[in-house]
């Protein structure tokens, strides 16, 4: 082999290897300065669409770990070069981590304002005649 194939081949990886992955998203401000203003539902509404936000990115985590264990395996076993297409950057796990320090921050908001979250009782209605008997 060449060492023009050579150094062809490592390009093509290097290139390969810069695609794997995502950036995680720019770093979200644990505190916003309109927190204080929310009232009890619009920080229960913000609290809800972060569960399924950090759901999702738990999900995608999880993907990430499969496709990194699976390109581990095939690049150790049968083309070295899927090595370079494993994602180490764990934009997923950076971005859920972002996350849970601002559903933290808005737990403890809404605990201050003494939010509580209410059940409707039950309507109290004519008690069961057939039982009465």
């Amino acid at each position: 082999m060449s060492v023009k194939r050579i150094v062809s081949a490592f390009a093509l990886a290097a290139m390969l290897g810069a695609c794997a992955g995502r950036d995680p998203a720019p770093a979200m401000p644990v505190a916003m300065p309109t927190d204080n203003s929310l009232d009890c539902q619009a920080l229960h509404a913000e609290i809800s669409g972060n569960n399924a936000k950090i759901a999702s990115l738990q999900q995608e985590e999880s993907s990430k770990r499969g496709q990194n264990i699976a390109m581990g395996i095939v690049g150790g076993i049968l083309f070295w070069p899927a090595l370079f297409a494993m994602d180490f950057k764990d934009a997923a796990g950076t971005d859920r981590k972002a996350y849970e320090a601002r559903q933290s921050y808005l737990n403890t908001l809404y605990a201050q304002k003494s939010c509580m979250v209410t059940q409707p009782q039950p309507a109290a209605g004519p008690k069961d005649a057939r039982r009465e008997g």
